[in-house]
């Protein structure tokens, strides 16, 4: 830790929630340079969903690596992207009816958002974007512009202009009927707000909170969007590739996004990896107009393929997923009862979960402790009073199981430090 305090810049962030130096790792468990092993409940933010070192997608990797393979090709044709694209239309495409053109931007999802809302604005030659309170779509300016947290938004320097927020579903926690309000906004023209090019969402805001925005409230959103000719982009970089049971989050709502944002995940095993999902009218790009020297990455087709051919094959991984979510969401609720000093809220879907708690610095204090008890897990939302349930979805049963009870252990702990648990002083 010597040298990574000393050499790398203040930005460092998670290392100072993880002060230990990791070394292996191997499905949701991480080994730091003492041998001793953690519970991963963290899955790098979202781009772990099926673990660490897959051992199908590590053989394939290995195979392309050693038969000296394409590695970088910017955007040429290789047999490798060409086996993705084939495989993602079969597996995920095909199957959910759907028909889309992907575009490959730089290999994070910031530069998918990127691409989504420069396309949006040439489309629509429009410059205005709608985003969501306490959403999250990136680090780069654009991103920045259509994201809610105001210390990420500081952090760009300069005005971030052309985008205007509106409230996701349920902020005012009232019962309001938020996308009324954005209707009538749209229909009265002494309003003030812009006609838009687009809306931008996530289906559940991770970064947030974990707010889940419900199927109705999805399907109003849409309809306001084809009334007032705007395109719907739907940001399902942390909230897709199965996170919350379906292969996309917002597929139990029955839309239709313009556009859809992937990356994360996608590659299966942590490898950088971004796709623009876009409906093909709306593919007016001219060559080379969007571009990048990393936009494909060749290592990370090759797992994505084994990813999609070893899990998405049929439903049966949803549905083992929808499952553990569902028990983890019962013993949580259950590890929040059984404590009445602890006043906190369970919710998500599938398995993103969070546990939103009325005291933030007990939050934080819960996830220090969970790290000293060998768990890793992260806050979120905008106090970071929200403990975010991010493993591996392959996590066993006897893991989860063993990772909540380490949580339990952790709430009692810091209650116990407070004065409020069950026979405090």
């Amino acid at each position: 830790m010597e040298t990574i305090n000393r050499l790398e810049s203040e930005v460092r962030g998670y290392v100072r929630g993880f002060p230990t130096v990791f070394t292996t790792a191997k499905g949701n468990c991480l080994t730091n340079d003492k041998g001793e092993y953690y519970l991963d409940f963290f899955g790098g933010a979202g781009a772990l969903n099926y673990g660490h070192n897959d051992e199908t997608m590590k053989a394939a990797l290995l195979e392309y690596i050693q038969g000296d393979n394409i590695c970088h090709g910017l955007d040429m044709a290789t047999d490798q992207k060409q086996i993705f694209l084939e495989t993602f239309e079969e597996v995920v495409m095909k199957p959910r009816g759907m028909d889309y053109k992907i575009q490959f931007p730089g290999p994070t999802g910031t530069n998918a958002v990127e691409a989504a809302l420069k396309l949006a604005r040439k489309v629509k030659k429009r410059d205005r974007v709608l985003f969501f309170t306490n959403g999250y779509h990136g680090m780069t300016l654009g991103s920045l512009a259509v994201t809610g947290n105001a210390s990420k938004r500081a952090g760009a320097g300069v005005c971030l202009c052309h985008s205007s927020p509106i409230p996701f579903h349920d902020y005012f926690r009232d019962g309001r009927d938020t996308a009324s309000d954005l209707e009538m906004l749209l229909d009265n023209s002494s309003s003030g707000l812009e006609k838009p090019a687009a809306v931008i969402l996530e289906t559940v805001q991770g970064e947030g909170g974990i707010n889940v925005a419900s199927n109705e409230w999805l399907q109003r959103i849409e309809k306001v969007c084809r009334k007032h000719d705007m395109l719907l982009i739907v940001d399902d970089i942390q909230a897709g590739v199965g996170r919350t049971g379906p292969f996309f989050s917002f597929e139990p709502s029955g839309i239709k996004p313009d556009i859809i944002t992937l990356s994360k995940s996608l590659s299966g095993f942590g490898l950088p990896l971004a796709i623009t999902m876009i409906r093909p009218d709306l593919d007016i790009w001219e060559p080379g107009e969007h571009n990048g020297t990393f936009r494909g990455n060749n290592h990370a087709f090759v797992t994505a393929v084994s990813a999609l051919n070893k899990f998405w094959r049929d439903d049966a991984f949803e549905k083992e997923t929808l499952r553990k979510g569902e028990h983890m969401r019962k013993r949580l609720q259950e590890i929040v009862d059984s404590h009445s000093g602890f006043e906190a809220e369970v919710r998500g879907r599938g398995m993103f979960i969070g546990v939103d708690c009325e005291d933030a610095d007990i939050a934080g204090q819960i996830v220090a402790e969970c790290f000293e008890r060998k768990l890793l897990m992260e806050t979120a939302g905008p106090r970071d009073s929200v403990i975010k349930f991010m493993q591996a979805l392959t996590t066993t049963d006897a893991d989860i199981d063993k990772g909540l009870d380490i949580v339990a252990d952790s709430v009692q702990s810091v209650l116990e430090k407070h004065g409020l648990a069950k026979g405090a002083a």
